[in-house]
Protein backbone atom coordinates (compact mmCIF):
# COMPACT_ATOMS: atom_id res chain seq x y z
CA UNK A 1 0.00 0.00 0.00
CA UNK A 2 1.09 3.35 -0.95
CA UNK A 3 2.68 5.53 2.14
CA UNK A 4 0.65 8.59 3.55
CA UNK A 5 2.85 11.29 2.88
CA UNK A 6 4.37 12.79 6.68
CA UNK A 7 2.37 16.15 5.92
CA UNK A 8 -1.13 14.64 5.81
CA UNK A 9 -0.49 12.01 8.18
CA UNK A 10 0.27 14.79 10.74
CA UNK A 11 -2.69 16.75 10.04
CA UNK A 12 -4.89 14.17 10.44
CA UNK A 13 -3.45 12.78 13.86
CA UNK A 14 -3.76 15.92 15.44
CA UNK A 15 -7.56 15.72 14.08
CA UNK A 16 -7.99 12.71 14.76
CA UNK A 17 -10.19 12.96 18.41
CA UNK A 18 -12.09 15.26 16.38
CA UNK A 19 -12.97 13.40 13.55
CA UNK A 20 -13.10 9.93 15.20
CA UNK A 21 -15.78 11.86 17.46
CA UNK A 22 -17.57 13.37 14.51
CA UNK A 23 -17.40 9.89 12.67
CA UNK A 24 -19.17 8.46 16.23
CA UNK A 25 -21.61 10.98 16.09
CA UNK A 26 -21.98 10.12 12.62
CA UNK A 27 -22.69 6.45 12.83
CA UNK A 28 -24.99 6.79 15.94
CA UNK A 29 -26.97 8.72 13.40
CA UNK A 30 -28.24 5.21 11.88
CA UNK A 31 -30.48 4.13 15.14
CA UNK A 32 -33.52 5.88 16.92
CA UNK A 33 -32.80 8.92 19.44
CA UNK A 34 -33.41 6.48 22.21
CA UNK A 35 -30.58 4.76 21.05
CA UNK A 36 -28.37 7.15 20.22
CA UNK A 37 -28.47 8.76 23.95
CA UNK A 38 -27.62 4.83 25.16
CA UNK A 39 -24.76 4.93 22.94
CA UNK A 40 -22.94 8.30 23.61
CA UNK A 41 -23.51 7.82 27.35
CA UNK A 42 -20.64 6.19 28.95
CA UNK A 43 -17.58 4.45 27.57
CA UNK A 44 -17.24 1.59 29.81
CA UNK A 45 -17.11 -2.09 28.14
CA UNK A 46 -19.35 -3.44 30.75
CA UNK A 47 -22.56 -0.34 30.91
CA UNK A 48 -21.95 0.33 27.14
CA UNK A 49 -20.45 -2.69 25.43
CA UNK A 50 -22.34 -1.38 21.98
CA UNK A 51 -21.07 2.16 22.12
CA UNK A 52 -17.81 0.83 23.37
CA UNK A 53 -17.08 -1.55 20.38
CA UNK A 54 -18.21 1.15 18.12
CA UNK A 55 -15.85 3.98 19.51
CA UNK A 56 -12.68 1.25 19.75
CA UNK A 57 -13.36 0.07 15.85
CA UNK A 58 -13.94 3.08 14.57
CA UNK A 59 -10.55 4.31 16.62
CA UNK A 60 -8.72 1.63 15.20
CA UNK A 61 -9.94 1.71 11.64
CA UNK A 62 -8.59 5.71 11.62
CA UNK A 63 -5.15 4.13 12.82
CA UNK A 64 -5.53 1.63 9.42
CA UNK A 65 -5.82 5.04 7.31
CA UNK A 66 -2.96 6.60 8.76
CA UNK A 67 -0.45 3.30 9.26
CA UNK A 68 0.02 -0.19 7.49
CA UNK A 69 -1.03 -1.65 10.54
CA UNK A 70 -1.11 -5.41 11.45
CA UNK A 71 -3.87 -6.34 9.54
CA UNK A 72 -5.72 -8.93 11.82
CA UNK A 73 -5.55 -6.49 14.30
CA UNK A 74 -7.12 -3.72 11.38
CA UNK A 75 -9.65 -6.64 10.72
CA UNK A 76 -10.62 -7.13 14.37
CA UNK A 77 -11.47 -3.32 14.78
CA UNK A 78 -13.72 -3.99 11.37
CA UNK A 79 -15.34 -6.86 12.75
CA UNK A 80 -16.34 -5.41 16.16
CA UNK A 81 -18.89 -2.54 14.61
CA UNK A 82 -19.88 -4.96 11.56
CA UNK A 83 -20.68 -7.77 13.56
CA UNK A 84 -23.11 -5.22 15.13
CA UNK A 85 -24.70 -4.37 12.30
CA UNK A 86 -25.38 -7.88 11.17
CA UNK A 87 -27.25 -8.89 13.80
CA UNK A 88 -29.56 -5.28 13.74
CA UNK A 89 -29.70 -6.53 9.62
CA UNK A 90 -28.84 -3.63 8.08
CA UNK A 91 -28.41 -3.99 4.76
CA UNK A 92 -24.93 -4.40 3.19
CA UNK A 93 -25.00 -1.16 1.57
CA UNK A 94 -26.24 0.16 5.07
CA UNK A 95 -23.84 -1.60 7.09
CA UNK A 96 -21.04 -0.24 5.05
CA UNK A 97 -22.01 3.44 4.41
CA UNK A 98 -20.31 4.67 7.63
CA UNK A 99 -16.83 4.00 6.39
CA UNK A 100 -16.71 6.48 3.01
CA UNK A 101 -18.36 9.01 5.85
CA UNK A 102 -14.91 9.10 6.80
CA UNK A 103 -13.93 10.75 3.49
CA UNK A 104 -16.09 13.68 3.87
CA UNK A 105 -15.00 14.44 7.46
CA UNK A 106 -11.22 14.19 6.59
CA UNK A 107 -12.24 16.58 3.59
CA UNK A 108 -14.28 18.93 6.03
CA UNK A 109 -11.99 19.34 8.96
CA UNK A 110 -8.53 19.75 6.22
CA UNK A 111 -10.73 22.20 4.40
CA UNK A 112 -8.64 24.97 4.99
CA UNK A 113 -5.53 23.42 4.57
CA UNK A 114 -5.94 21.65 1.60
CA UNK A 115 -4.72 24.33 -0.23
CA UNK A 116 -2.42 22.70 -3.10
CA UNK A 117 -2.54 20.12 -5.49
CA UNK A 118 -0.03 18.45 -3.98
CA UNK A 119 -2.17 17.80 -1.01
CA UNK A 120 -5.32 17.18 -2.93
CA UNK A 121 -3.02 13.86 -4.82
CA UNK A 122 -1.70 13.11 -0.72
CA UNK A 123 -5.43 12.95 0.18
CA UNK A 124 -6.05 10.60 -2.85
CA UNK A 125 -3.80 8.29 -0.95
CA UNK A 126 -5.77 8.21 2.10
CA UNK A 127 -8.88 7.57 0.46
CA UNK A 128 -7.75 4.95 -1.53
CA UNK A 129 -7.18 3.42 1.60
CA UNK A 130 -10.72 4.11 2.71
CA UNK A 131 -11.93 2.35 -0.56
CA UNK A 132 -9.70 -0.53 0.09
CA UNK A 133 -11.39 -0.69 4.03
CA UNK A 134 -14.86 -0.47 2.51
CA UNK A 135 -14.00 -3.92 0.20
CA UNK A 136 -12.84 -5.43 3.80
CA UNK A 137 -15.38 -4.64 5.23
CA UNK A 138 -18.04 -5.84 2.69
CA UNK A 139 -16.59 -9.34 3.16
CA UNK A 140 -16.35 -8.93 6.83
CA UNK A 141 -20.19 -8.54 6.68
CA UNK A 142 -21.41 -10.78 4.69
CA UNK A 143 -19.14 -13.74 6.59
CA UNK A 144 -20.96 -12.22 9.54
CA UNK A 145 -24.48 -12.49 8.14
CA UNK A 146 -23.01 -16.00 6.78
CA UNK A 147 -22.89 -17.07 10.14
CA UNK A 148 -26.17 -15.93 11.30
CA UNK A 149 -27.78 -17.96 8.79
CA UNK A 150 -26.13 -21.12 9.47
CA UNK A 151 -26.98 -20.76 13.23
CA UNK A 152 -30.47 -20.08 11.76
CA UNK A 153 -30.39 -23.41 10.17
CA UNK A 154 -28.42 -25.48 12.71
CA UNK A 155 -31.41 -24.29 14.87
CA UNK A 156 -34.40 -25.44 12.64
CA UNK A 157 -32.51 -28.64 11.90
CA UNK A 158 -32.50 -29.48 15.95
CA UNK A 159 -36.51 -28.29 16.13
CA UNK A 160 -37.35 -30.45 13.90
CA UNK A 161 -35.12 -33.50 14.80
CA UNK A 162 -36.95 -33.23 18.52
CA UNK A 163 -40.38 -32.64 16.66
CA UNK A 164 -39.65 -36.21 14.85
CA UNK A 165 -38.64 -37.81 18.25
CA UNK A 166 -41.60 -36.64 20.07
CA UNK A 167 -43.66 -37.48 17.45
CA UNK A 168 -41.94 -41.22 17.14
CA UNK A 169 -43.00 -41.07 21.34
CA UNK A 170 -46.60 -39.94 20.59
CA UNK A 171 -46.95 -42.77 18.32
CA UNK A 172 -45.87 -45.86 20.53
CA UNK A 173 -43.25 -48.38 20.92
CA UNK A 174 -44.06 -49.84 17.72
CA UNK A 175 -43.31 -46.85 15.76
CA UNK A 176 -40.22 -46.46 17.35
CA UNK A 177 -39.39 -50.70 16.73
CA UNK A 178 -40.58 -50.41 13.31
CA UNK A 179 -37.74 -46.81 13.06
CA UNK A 180 -35.21 -48.51 14.33
CA UNK A 181 -35.35 -51.40 11.90
CA UNK A 182 -34.77 -49.83 9.03
CA UNK A 183 -31.82 -47.71 10.04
Amino acid sequence: MTQVPDVLKGLLADKKAIIVSKWFHNLCQEYPDKTVKHLKSGKSQFANPVGHNLRQGLDGIFDQVLEDVDSENFRLNLDRILRIKAVQDFSPSQAIAFIFILKKLIREELQGQLDGEVLYKELAVIEQRIDNIALVAFEIYLQCKETIYQLRIDEVKRKCAILERINMLNQGPAAIEYEGSTQ
